[in-house]
């Protein structure tokens, strides 16, 4: 097969995860499993299925992982689709590559479940899973407590707007312990004025504004979509300052591209920290087409490379152990 039957192969798949304006939910999703679930996982990544605070979820455990450091991985799927099955893939390269364990949650998704549903269960996994890694950090020294977690929040498409809504709603010891957000192309600015939305010509292969604009609209009603917890481009900069460093991987033939820099612009203006990875002639989540694009895995090692630059010290990483979450802990600590 040559490059260019590669793209289109990798278009044909990538649109799967476009919600089409013609499309049935129940299609969509099954869809998107068929599409890309896999019945082995790259890189010899064990994967356990747990509850965190009832929420059904995978924990991807790679062969050398960081004892202090896990992530919490929000997948997207346009609010109404996608599950941590068609997930496992990416997320278990994803936590080889980063050396780092996964938590993929399986919330509620829309038209079912609407807006704060999904945002509910995503904080309930977050504050379990900061219980459980607590308490693992305090084992860990002796029965002496001497650090706290070190949390990464991860996501992409729609996923980016769930995952920096759980971020904004967390009490300040639970945000304390984020220490980066890496967002795949990610959705930003679901509101009317949104120019993605209003373009009707345009030139992605993959999105549409009509996905978008159905999407939000089944995800949440009109008043809220230029709420900071569906549109994060309307964050004010006060909640910005202190805000955990921020990593956009994007390719650069994406409409959500101009979106990413407005982004980056404004979280650099209110003092933060953003880094823009554009990859050159890359479409809407081509790093989950790694069969078809060699940028996929080149991009994902450079995910890699960023969370592993804090865990260098040969100490902190552990070699063939077994997972150190086991049942999920409901509540607050």
């Amino acid at each position: 097969m040559n490059k260019n039957d590669d793209k289109k192969s990798a278009i044909k798949k990538l649109r799967s995860l476009a919600f089409s304006t013609k499309q049935e939910v129940e299609a969509f999703r099954r869809t998107i499993d068929e599409k890309f679930s896999c019945a082995i996982l790259p890189n010899h990544v064990e994967c356990n299925e747990q509850k965190f605070a009832e929420i059904p979820c995978d924990t991807l455990v790679p062969e050398v992982y960081s004892l202090n450091k896990i992530m919490i991985y929000v997948h997207g799927g346009c609010f109404v689709g996608g599950s941590k099955k068609a997930w496992r893939p990416f997320c278990a390269s994803l936590a080889a590559a980063t050396s780092c364990r996964i938590v993929v949650p399986e919330f509620r998704l829309a038209p079912e479940n609407i807006h704060p549903a999904a945002l509910e269960d995503l904080q309930n996994v977050f504050r379990a899973v900061f219980t459980e890694e607590q308490i693992a950090c305090s084992l860990n020294s002796e029965g002496e407590y001497r650090a706290l977690p070190e949390i990464i929040i991860a996501a992409d498409g729609s996923g980016a707007s769930q995952a920096m809504a759980l971020i904004l709603s967390l009490r300040e010891r639970y945000r304390n312990c984020i220490k980066q957000v890496i967002l795949f192309s990610p959705w930003l600015n679901l509101s009317a004025d949104s120019q993605i939305i209003k373009n009707k010509k345009s030139h992605d292969e993959i999105l549409t504004g009509d996905c978008l604009r159905r999407s939000s609209e089944i995800y949440t009603n009109g008043e809220n979509l230029e709420s900071p917890l569906v549109s994060p481009m309307f964050i004010p900069a006060e909640s910005l300052k202190n805000f955990p460093p921020v990593f956009i991987q994007i390719g650069s033939r994406e409409i959500l591209l101009e979106d990413a820099k407005e982004f980056q612009k404004t979280i650099s203006d209110a003092g933060g920290i953003c880094e823009l990875d554009v990859w050159n002639d890359m479409i809407f989540m081509f790093q989950m087409a790694d069969e078809f694009f060699a940028e996929s895995h080149l991009a994902v090692e450079r995910v890699g490379q960023l969370i592993r630059m804090e865990a260098e010290v040969p100490d902190e990483l552990t070699l063939n152990r077994a997972p150190i979450l086991e049942e999920g802990i409901k509540g607050e600590s």
